[in-house]
């Protein structure tokens, strides 16, 4: 009772604001429920005169709630077909990954621009969007403003990416009587689940190609999610070497441990266990839709910290640098499938 007092008028604040946004985001999948719920939070937010009473829901659900949509999202990762898709795809994926990253640390010191929103922006644009996001913010403790910055410059390329890479498919010249190499092209070059799948699917619309293109889309892009395992866990040993040197003092490890990555990773194993038992896999679609639910829900409670005025005014570098990933991923996507003999 006395939790529910001190975060319940915050928490019902971030579920009326997510409701809709969830509900418009399935109406307007390029869009998403994620990015709505972001601007809706960041205009509410305007009119909001006293905050004293909602702080600690808001609170509670841009950082708690976060995190179990990551572990809930590790219910859709079936590691049998990641691991078969990712013999092919891996070093596509492994290329793109560095690339990304390597031009986001590179940016950051050439054009000053803060680590944390560097590293989001890096980390988002590299594996996969918004859920990347979600579970690098806490780890390496970035405030809400910094995460609803990456995600509005991950948002804006993955529009860019849904409308424009199918019709850039067909202008470079891949195959259109299979979805294959279209479909390794938007699993490692487009960010977001949502875009891969606006992406693939008007792919497969244009060339009649049923769900050929759209089915190795995302299990590729699923196989880019797992990246998030190794990345946070480096993240947060680098963290606490940054701090022991700044402060002088012992950091423990263990106190900024993503342990929410090892439920992550137990759900995956979960799901890949109850698949080969034979049971089918939309068992787990209300955990997944609700994965997605969490992640817009703690949207709102961010949008809901994001002064939005003051998102816009600093929001030239990370857009640059999201373009400079956005176009290294692309490049380097092209140019293995090629060397691989894959297009």
């Amino acid at each position: 009772m006395k939790w529910l007092n001190k975060n319940g008028k915050g928490l019902l604040l971030c579920l009326a604001i997510a409701v809709p946004s969830w509900l418009l985001g399935r109406l307007f999948p390029i869009v998403g429920g994620a990015v709505i719920a972001i601007v809706a939070g960041m205009l509410v937010t305007l009119f909001i005169k006293k905050r004293e009473n909602l702080e600690s829901g808001i609170k509670f659900t841009s950082k708690k709630i976060l995190q179990w949509a990551v572990v809930l999202l590790g219910f859709g990762l079936n590691l049998n077909v990641i691991f078969e898709t990712g013999k092919q795809s891996l070093p596509i994926i492994l290329c793109t990954i560095a690339v990304s990253l390597i031009i986001a640390f590179v940016l950051h010191k050439l054009l000053h621009i803060p680590s944390r929103i560097s590293t989001l922006v890096g980390v988002g644009s590299s594996i996969c969007g918004g859920s990347a996001i979600a579970a690098t913010a806490p780890v390496i403790d970035a405030d809400d403003e910094e995460v609803a910055q990456a995600i509005s410059v991950i948002f804006f390329f993955n529009v860019l990416a849904a409308i424009i890479f199918p019709s850039f498919g067909t202008m470079i010249g891949f195959d259109h009587a299979s979805g294959e190499a279209f479909g390794i092209f938007a699993g490692t070059a487009v960010n977001d689940t949502s875009s891969v799948t606006a992406a693939a699917s008007t792919w497969d619309s244009m060339w009649k190609l049923g769900s050929a293109t759209l089915d190795k889309a995302v299990t590729v892009k699923l196989t880019r999610t797992l990246a998030i395992i190794p990345i946070t866990l480096v993240l947060a040993f680098l963290r606490t070497r940054r701090e022991k040197g700044e402060n002088g003092k012992q950091v423990s490890f263990r106190k900024i441990f993503p342990f929410f990555i090892l439920y992550f990773i137990a759900a995956s194993i979960i799901t890949t266990i109850v698949i080969n038992c034979g049971v089918s896999a939309d068992i787990f679609k209300p955990v997944k839709e609700l994965s997605k639910f969490f992640i817009v829900l703690a949207m709102a409670a961010i949008g809901l910290n994001t002064n939005i005025v003051k998102l816009i005014k600093t929001g030239g570098k990370p857009i640059f640098m999201g373009a400079c990933c956005w176009i290294g991923i692309t490049a380097v996507s092209l140019l293995m499938q090629s060397v691989l003999g894959l297009w």
